[in-house]
Formats: C-alpha cells, sequence, structure tokens
C-alpha cells in the first residue's frame, strides 16, 4: 500500500520515502507524491533520488494491478528507459526521495481546476476529459452550438475572481442522495473507503458554490493561480457531443 500524499496537499514537491517493492511495471514506495493516472489526468514525471546522490528518472506513474489486472492500493513509478542497471540494484527497505517535475504538475493543476470551472460555464455532463501539462479536453454530451470567445470571457471572469478551493468529503450515502453532483458519465468516483473527496470551488460566506464534485486530481488552492487561459477548440465529435479543448494563453 502506498500512502498517497498528494490527496492530503498537492503542492507537496518532493518527500522521502522506503521503496516496498521492485517489479516489472515499476518501483512501489511506502508514499509518495507522485500523482498515478487516473480522472482524466495524466501521470506524474520526476526523479527518485538515492542516498549517495544517484537519480532514476521517473517517466510516468501508474496505479498498481494485481496479477488479475485488478487495482491494488499501490502507486507504481515507472522508470525512464536507459536505466535497467541502476534498477536492478534498488532492493526493498532503501530510502529515496521522491522528486516530482514541479513545473509539470502546476500546470496540470491549473488546467484541471479550470475544467471544474468549465464545468459551471457549461452545466452538461461530461462523458470524456483529459488533463496534461499543455492542454485540457472535456467532452459534453449536448447538441447545441458553443462559442470560444464566449467561453474564454467567462472562464477569465472566474480566474479574476479568486476563489477558494476546498478539499472535503463525502460519504457514500451522501453521494447516492445527491448523485447530480457527478459531473462525469464516463468516470465514476472511487468508493470503498465510506469517504469519497470532493472539489469545490467558491461558496465561501454561504454563498453557492461555483462547482461542486468528487474529484481525485490535483488542483491549485485558488482560482487567481490559474492565470490566462483561453478556449483553444471546439469540435462538434458527434450528434450529442461537444469537446471544448482548454490551453494556455500564449
Amino acid at each position: 500500500m502506498t500512502q498517497d500524499l498528494f490527496r492530503q496537499d498537492a503542492y507537496l514537491r518532493e518527500c522521502s520515502a522506503h521503496i516496498t517493492a521492485v517489479t516489472d511495471a515499476g518501483i512501489v514506495l511506502d508514499q509518495t507524491v507522485f500523482y498515478p493516472l487516473g480522472g482524466g489526468q495524466a501521470g506524474d514525471s520526476g526523479v527518485l533520488v538515492l542516498a549517495d546522490g544517484t537519480q532514476i528518472t521517473i517517466a510516468d506513474t501508474r496505479k498498481g494491478k494485481d496479477a488479475d489486472g485488478n487495482p491494488t492500493s499501490d502507486i507504481v513509478h515507472i522508470p525512464a528507459p536507459g536505466q535497467e542497471d541502476r534498477v536492478a540494484q534498488l532492493t526493498p527497505g532503501t530510502t529515496v526521495t521522491a522528486r516530482i517535475d514541479w513545473e509539470r504538475r502546476h500546470r496540470m493543476m491549473r488546467l484541471h481546476t479550470t475544467s471544474h470551472l468549465l464545468c459551471h460555464v457549461v452545466p452538461q455532463l461530461v462523458n470524456g476529459c483529459s488533463i496534461t501539462p499543455d492542454y485540457a479536453r472535456l467532452d459534453f454530451a449536448m447538441t447545441d452550438p458553443l462559442d470560444k470567445e464566449q467561453l474564454t470571457a467567462a472562464i477569465a471572469t472566474l480566474v479574476a475572481a479568486a476563489h477558494p478551493l476546498t478539499v472535503a468529503s463525502i460519504s457514500d450515502e451522501e453521494l447516492d442522495a445527491n448523485p447530480a453532483l457527478v459531473k462525469s458519465m464516463s468516470v465514476q468516483p472511487p468508493r470503498g473507503t465510506g469517504r469519497i473527496r470532493t472539489i469545490r470551488i467558491g461558496g465561501e460566506a454561504d454563498a453557492p458554490p461555483i462547482d461542486l464534485q468528487p474529484c481525485g486530481g490535483t488542483h491549485v488552492a485558488n482560482t487567481s493561480e490559474i492565470g490566462a487561459i483561453v478556449v483553444t477548440k471546439i469540435e462538434k465529435k458527434s450528434a450529442t457531443t461537444r469537446r471544448v479543448v482548454l490551453g494556455f494563453a500564449q
């Protein structure tokens, strides 16, 4: 089991950890700041630094799977090619410093938070999403046309309003009683622990939240941190799907 430190604090850039396993899939640690691919968000990259200063470059991070392909509670750090000799010398119990590529992660935090703002601007169900360091893509189940300039302006207004973001949780029963909180048709909130992590934007001083939904990804603490984001493309993917692509303003 890997303790996912990024769930509690998305701003942690590194942590000390112990190797618990080295497998064909990659390196498993007892705790990590590396976010694994999931919920549409790409996995983190970075380095594992050994006590002697040796670095293992991590190209990607994934959730662990058992022999039958079922998900486990492990988080697997995938070494970049060409480091087989160094990886082969790693053993369980070895202490490492796990350090993410912070600039890459922070770009995804900004884009992921913007995708939540977009869910407010376009109040339709999402049937596909992708959060990368360079762009975010959301597919909305809708038939009406969308306007790039209007969406960009609406997002800019929410960013400038400096709405705080709050990480909390609700019970399985609370989610069952409020199914509208789930905005995604393609990704369902993880269950099994009895509590489901939520992200709320705004909602201060008893005002209604700008957005509230279950989400396990990483986000900025305030919309003002997002910066300048633009809608770069709107596509009609099917008769009932409109794709909106977000990017950083040049």
